[in-house]
């Protein structure tokens, strides 16, 4: 079987606020599922010592 990977960074709400839009990361995902992707990870993204989002990456079978 082969895989096709995505990579998807989301961002969040702003500099200063710790928090992501979860209805939106959650719309996100279920639409990219329809799609036939599966989420593999998901992990913090870090800049200079500081969180600034997530970063998750699919696969499907191609």
């Amino acid at each position: 079987m082969r895989w096709e990977y995505k990579t998807i960074k989301y961002k969040k709400r702003s500099f200063f606020s710790g928090s992501l839009d979860i209805d939106e990361l959650n719309q996100e995902l279920n639409a990219l599922g329809r799609e036939g992707w599966e989420l593999v990870s998901i992990c913090p993204a870090i800049f200079m010592g500081a969180p600034q989002g997530l970063v998750a990456v699919l696969k499907r079978s191609h």
